[in-house]
Formats: structure tokens, C-alpha cells, sequence
């Protein structure tokens, strides 16, 4: 285990950190004395957000990137940018995820550009451009996965072809990249409910829930302590994927 004054020197970046579980997995690393590079795409403002909690908590211990994950041409910008904030960078958090149903017979291009691209394409790219700075350091990498990688949900064709690429990305590179950085990866379960079109109804909610072993929906900090615990603490792991679902994945 890292001591205090290691886990203080070391940078970690987190995408999409500016809501929900990204949020919750930067102030996770933060309070175990990380600094933190909070990548955002449109939420400036709860970015800054943050960013200001955080700073306000240490001084010059959170920074903002700003970058569109779908745009792969911007990665290594982007990779470029996370180091230089703080002069080094110890690991990588592949958080950001876009989800939303995809039917087959409604399924386009513009929905597998979107799921793929930040489920998958970005996570692989963003890794490739960190490689070399996460091997100086002795890095690690977590990507967020999805229980759903093996037990595919129903109208999420693309959705689920996406995670269970991220899993076998994470495999890979735990290969790829030993012995310098390891890689993990957290699969959540029912965390925070999802917005907008990809919300289930009350009806839906309950029934999901019901299925539980642990008789809860899970919130950030379980994800982000999992996040912690690969990315500090397990220094002898790598190639794994943590489920994180108060057991549901037992009953799918």
C-alpha cells in the first residue's frame, strides 16, 4: 500500500468526472490524497464545480481538461494535456459512457458512433496515449465495465457490445502493458438510475430492485471504492473485472 506522502505526489485523471459516478470517483481518490485531473466534454459548469470543492478542500489539487471523446483525433490532445497539469500522471479512470437503448431494426450509425466511440473507441485511444507516461510511473488504469458484458440487456444491442468490448479492452492491455501498468475494471449493477430516454419507470425500478441480494440500488461511492482499491491498493491485481452490483449478477 502506498504511503501518505506517495499517494499525495500521484496524478490520477477521470472522464467524464463532472457528474454522477465520475464525480463521486474523483472525490473518492481526492480524499485518499490524489490530486485529480476531471476531464469534462459539456458540463463546464459542474466541472468548476468540482474542481473549486476540491481545491477549496487542498489547494492546486484538482484540474480541468476539457475534450470530446468521440473525437479520437483530440485523445492524444487530451493525454498531453492530463500530464502536463500537475507534470506527471499515475493513472487513468475510463469512466466516461454514453447509454441509451439501441432495438434491433431502430439501430443507425449515429447510435453505434456514440456507444462505441465512448464505450470503447475512446477508452482504448486515451489508454494508448497515456501508455508511456503510465509505464514511467507505474501506473494503472480502471475502466468502468458493466455486469451486462456476459448477460447481454434486453433493447441494448450496441450498448452491450460496447462494455463487453471495454472488458476485453481491459484484458488486453493488462497484457499489452505489464509489468509497468496494471489494468482493471469495476462492473456496476444498478448504481444511479439513468436520465432522459434511457430511464426505466417506476414499475421497471422496483422490479430490478427486487432482484437484488443486497435489497439496494448501489450509489457512487461503492463504485468509486472499488476504483480506489484497484488503482492503490491492489498492487498484485490486474486483468480483473470487480463486480460491483450488490450481487445481482449471482441472480441474472
Amino acid at each position: 500500500m502506498l504511503t501518505e506522502q506517495q499517494q499525495e505526489q500521484r496524478v490520477v485523471l477521470i472522464t467524464g468526472a463532472a457528474r454522477r459516478v465520475g464525480a463521486g470517483i474523483a472525490r473518492c481518490l481526492h480524499a485518499r490524497g490524489l490530486r485529480v485531473v476531471l476531464h469534462y466534454r459539456g458540463s463546464r459548469a459542474a466541472a468548476e464545480q468540482l474542481a473549486g470543492e476540491l481545491n477549496a478542500l487542498r489547494p492546486t489539487s484538482a484540474a480541468l481538461v476539457q475534450a470530446d471523446l468521440l473525437d479520437a483525433a483530440a485523445l492524444p490532445g487530451l493525454a498531453a494535456e492530463a500530464a502536463a497539469a500537475f507534470g506527471r500522471l499515475d493513472g487513468l479512470v475510463n469512466n466516461a459512457s454514453s447509454f441509451f437503448p439501441t432495438e434491433v431494426g431502430q439501430i443507425d450509425e449515429a447510435a453505434w458512433h456514440d456507444l462505441m466511440g465512448s464505450n470503447l473507441k475512446a477508452p482504448l485511444f486515451l489508454s494508448q496515449a497515456l501508455a508511456p507516461e503510465l509505464g514511467r510511473r507505474g501506473g494503472a488504469i480502471v475502466g468502468i465495465a458493466d455486469i451486462h458484458v456476459e448477460r447481454p440487456m434486453k433493447r441494448h444491442v450496441v450498448y452491450n457490445l460496447a462494455k463487453a468490448g471495454h472488458a476485453q479492452l481491459i484484458r488486453s492491455l493488462a497484457i499489452e502493458l505489464a509489468p509497468a501498468v496494471r489494468v482493471n475494471g469495476v462492473a456496476p449493477g444498478v448504481n444511479l438510475w439513468p436520465d432522459g430516454e434511457a430511464s426505466f419507470d417506476a414499475a421497471e425500478r422496483a422490479a430490478i430492485e427486487a432482484t437484488i441480494p443486497l435489497a439496494r440500488t448501489g450509489v457512487p461511492e461503492d463504485i468509486a471504492r472499488a476504483v480506489a482499491f484497484l488503482l492503490l491498493d491492489a498492487t498484485y491485481v490486474t486483468g480483473q473485472i470487480l463486480a460491483v452490483d450488490g450481487g445481482r449478477s449471482v441472480v441474472l
